[in-house]
């Protein structure tokens, strides 16, 4: 309903603009410049979505073998001590918490579709002991903030992306979408606790909360006093070192059990070929939604009015392009992968804009899909103070990845 809301007014306020820049003689070119920017945008979005099979069909299938590998349940064990404190009362071998450990993990990976399914049956299994039936419980409040917020380890769409678009080293927002992404995480988090007032006191909480948080800021710290040359190179090098050394633990997890990575890889991988294809619609409808917009003058215009509410900030002018990403991304994912792919393509992948633009769209989830999504599947009427809880980590988030981008790329 959202993303219809927002393709049919891109369309249609892009055609009240050009039509009005038409009749004041402002731009007499312009049908001419937002009907050739249909076929441009179709064409951009149709490459872009073939850029991404590569990707998707790899980072899937891989996710298959450290599934069938015991990957997850290891994960699932070692978080154990941490979800008894973030869910308390949820008994630790419910299904529920396979079910979440597989969500939290490929969205860890930046494998969105892949986190979906798991994430449904998470909420059903959590709808099993809810007393009130259509109201939401602290479990899945909890639960869907968190998703909603979703910690990005490897932003792996995000870097398909850039990659596509010819950036140099589509891996150098790794370390910055990471602390972004926790950002958003901690703020979800800590709304929802106050409000279920949760022992945040308790040791192992406490001691994750201050160990997460003392190597994520002792990170960036040490790599905010290198030369700027030499960050993106380190930020790079961890991104890419991390992915590596994921894939060769998830192998060797399949060695070790006897697992037959080839075909069970196969397998993962024909889905991951199947996502990418899917997504070619969706892709091509919003970019040319999108462009017929930036034809029109409707970009600039958005763009320039939120610049003149937020140039006292002290932010580079360079950041006005990254608004529209920002405001899309807790409406629509795919509004949000779109408005990031048109400001690769007006920008550059490797301009701060570009980047800034992959950041706003790799420190959050969409908000409002979580919550319908997760909700509507399980019937539920009230969802309490999920929206409001979602939408502080989301600025969270935002603020983490304009200082991140900052601090890395200006």
């Amino acid at each position: 309903m959202v993303l219809n809301v927002v393709w049919l007014g891109l369309f249609f306020v892009g055609g009240l603009l050009g039509t009005w820049r038409w009749f004041i003689g402002d731009d007499p070119k312009v049908f001419a410049t937002m009907a050739q920017a249909t076929f441009d945008s179709a064409k951009t979005g149709f490459e872009m979505a073939l850029g991404l099979t590569g990707t998707l069909t790899l980072w899937l299938g891989l996710m298959k073998v450290g599934e069938a590998a015991g990957a997850i349940q290891l994960l699932s064990k070692a978080l154990a001590p941490l979800l008894r404190r973030v869910f308390p009362g949820l008994p630790s071998d419910h299904p529920a918490s396979g079910a979440m450990v597989v969500n939290f993990a490929a969205n860890m990976l930046g494998l969105d579709n892949a986190a979906t399914p798991a994430g449904l049956k998470a909420m059903k299994e959590l709808e099993t002991l809810n007393p009130n039936p259509g109201t939401a419980t602290n479990h899945q409040v909890m639960f869907m903030v968190l998703h909603a917020a979703s910690l990005t380890l490897f932003p792996v769409s995000i870097m398909a992306l850039r990659a596509t678009a010819g950036a140099k080293n589509p891996a150098d927002i790794f370390l910055p979408i990471l602390v972004a992404s926790a950002c958003s995480v901690a703020g979800g988090f800590l709304s929802v606790a106050l409000v279920q007032r949760l022992k945040l006191w308790d040791p192992v909480l406490l001691g994750w909360i201050v160990g997460v948080s003392a190597l994520l800021a002792g990170g960036v710290s040490l790599i905010a006093t290198l030369p700027h040359d030499q960050v993106e190179s380190v930020s790079t090098t961890l991104g890419t070192g991390l992915m590596l050394a994921a894939i060769l633990w998830f192998l060797g997890l399949a060695t070790y059990k006897k697992v037959n990575a080839w075909e069970v890889f196969t397998e993962g991988a024909k889905e991951g070929f199947q996502t990418a294809i899917s997504l070619i619609p969706f892709m091509v409808g919003i970019l040319v939604a999108v462009g017929v917009f930036r034809a029109s003058g409707g970009m600039k215009l958005l763009v320039d009015g939120i610049w003149s509410c937020v140039a006292w900030t002290g932010l580079p002018p360079e950041s006005a392009g990254a608004f529209p990403t920002m405001l899309m991304k807790p409406l629509s994912g795919g509004g949000a992968r779109g408005m990031t792919i048109d400001a690769m393509k007006s920008f550059g992948p490797d301009s701060f804009t570009g980047r800034l633009s992959s950041l706003l769209q790799g420190s959050t989830d969409t908000t409002l899909y979580v919550i319908a999504l997760y909700s509507g599947a399980i019937g539920l009427k009230k969802t309490r103070y999920v929206l409001p809880c979602a939408l502080i980590a989301d600025l969270c988030g935002f603020v983490g990845a304009f200082v991140m981008a900052m601090i890395f790329f200006r």
